[in-house]
């Protein structure tokens, strides 16, 4: 008696634990997929507690939340034959938690490997130029592209983000010197545009002081009151325009008749 009562209470307990074993406790963020003698179940169990019934049933835990990708850098080289590194980042969910076991044979390396194809493709049909200043752009295309060969598998990409573009050094100085000749043709345009104004502005003073000639001399008594302010020695006496043009003629009589 003894022996067969320790004999039924190991086979309690191992059936105890079988039965157990079936408990299976899925996460909110998660979805069991259940395959039922090899058959996939139509849908996946939802959070909570679920029974497995093992041997016969098996599950796979699918994640739902959203997945941040890095792309490693990929040599990639541009339009105008310029060789770069670029890596990017790549947010996806699982929207299908079947189709992601199904589908594919591991959906986040599947995803990897498609992301950093796209990412040399499409890099590799711009410039550099575009490749620098067009990223919203860029950043777009590699979404929709992804999104539209992840989408049989279940699986939804949100937003691709191109991190960084690696220059070589050469490319890095030639780019800065494109710059610095952006930047001093713009000064230049600048101080054009100053000198052109400024110009425009001292015509429309001299035609304004010469509708009235003291005027000039206002402005004369202005220039010593400002002069004067600085407590220097500088005396400055001014000579009237007018005087300088009636003194030109007699010069010029004066010159003609020495050489008579």
């Amino acid at each position: 008696m003894p022996e067969l009562f320790t004999g039924s209470t190991v086979a309690a307990i191992i059936l105890l634990l079988w039965v157990l074993s079936w408990i299976k406790i899925i996460n909110e963020y998660e979805r069991g997929v259940v395959f039922t003698f090899g058959r996939l179940r139509p849908e996946p169990k939802p959070p909570g507690i679920r029974l497995v019934i093992g041997p016969f049933q098996r599950m796979v835990r699918v994640s739902l939340r959203t997945v941040a990708m890095d792309v490693p850098p990929q040599d990639v080289i541009t339009r105008d034959n310029v060789s770069v590194k670029v890596n990017a980042v790549v947010y996806f969910r699982v929207i299908d938690a079947n189709k992601a076991i199904v589908e594919v044979e591991n959906y986040l390396y599947a995803t990897s490997q498609l992301a950093q194809t796209t990412l040399r493709s499409v890099c590799g049909e711009v410039e550099l130029d575009d490749l620098l200043s067009k990223r919203e752009e860029l950043n777009a295309r590699l979404q929709r592209i992804l999104d539209k060969h992840t989408d049989p598998w279940g699986i939804k990409v949100s937003m691709v983000e191109i991190k960084a573009v690696d220059l070589p050094q050469e490319m890095i100085r030639a780019i800065s010197r494109q710059a610095e000749a952006e930047r001093e043709k713009r000064a230049k345009i600048i101080h054009a545009e100053g000198e052109y104004l400024a110009a425009q502005q001292l015509t429309d003073a001299a035609r304004k002081l010469s509708e009235e000639p003291l005027s000039i001399q206002l402005r004369y008594l202005q220039t010593l009151t400002e002069i004067g302010a600085e407590k220097n020695s500088t005396v400055v006496f001014p000579l009237p325009i007018e005087l300088l043009s009636v003194l030109a003629p007699r010069r010029s009589r004066a010159e003609v008749t020495d050489r008579s």
